[in-house]
């Protein structure tokens, strides 16, 4: 099983709806997948109560029972994705180290910018697993969007990768919120549902690369889900 973290100190940069979009385009592409919600806001977990289509499950937990709820998780998905609350550098810490890959969303602006160095600080402690900062909420201003990826990469003390695909603010994530969905189910080709799309395959072919280097199947791997029910 995979487990991705979304870890950020600061609020507001979008972990909960980049979480929930990656485990409904994981499951879309045939994987099995769940997201662990970790935020006493239970934002996910309220989003799954709105939703119609039991997958992908949201299961909250706390900072006690995580590693006991990726266990659990291990007999019905592959890939698990950890929404982590903002400002609690505990949650954050244990989170990334029973990750595989770490999943910073930011704003770009000079607000969101700042903190990630705060961020990184939190992460090195664990060892730094494979981590990169995707730029959500982006304004349709490429410019400002080319200046945030440089200042973030670019950072002298602090450095991160940029994924260089980034999610735009757009109308389609709140009003596919309401009805539990995400823009994938609600605007299938919608900008939104694409960008999602291009940010789901660059991660896959960073869990690719992981499954690789431990010598574990390569291929995009058909859903225990899918499988029991083509039987």
């Amino acid at each position: 099983m995979l487990t991705i973290s979304l870890i950020a100190q600061k609020g507001g940069t979008g972990k909960t709806t980049v979480a929930r979009c990656l485990a409904v385009a994981f499951e879309r592409a045939g994987t099995a997948a769940a997201v662990l919600d970790m935020d006493p806001q239970a934002s996910a977990t309220l989003w799954a109560r709105r939703r119609e289509a039991p997958h992908p499950e949201v299961i909250p937990t706390v900072l006690p029972l995580l590693r006991e709820a990726l266990k659990a998780a291990e007999n019905s998905v592959e890939v698990v994705i950890i929404d982590t609350p903002p400002k609690n550098a505990d949650v954050a810490i244990e989170a990334a180290k029973v990750s595989d890959l770490i999943i910073i969303p930011c704003r770009p602006q000079i607000d969101d910018i700042e903190t990630l160095p705060a961020t990184k600080q939190i992460l090195d402690v664990t060892g730094m697993k494979p981590t990169f900062v995707l730029l959500n909420g982006v304004p349709p201003n490429a410019a400002r969007c080319e200046e945030a990826a440089a200042k973030i990469s670019g950072h002298s003390t602090a450095p991160l990768s940029v994924c260089p695909h980034t999610i735009g603010h757009r109308a389609a994530f709140g009003d596919s919120s309401i009805l539990g969905q995400t823009p994938q189910e609600y605007e299938p080709k919608g900008k939104a549902a694409e960008e999602i799309e291009k940010v789901h395959k660059y991660v896959y072919d960073i869990v690719r690369k992981l499954r690789s280097e431990t010598n574990v199947q390569t291929e995009h791997p058909r859903s225990r889900r899918a499988q029991a029910t083509a039987r």
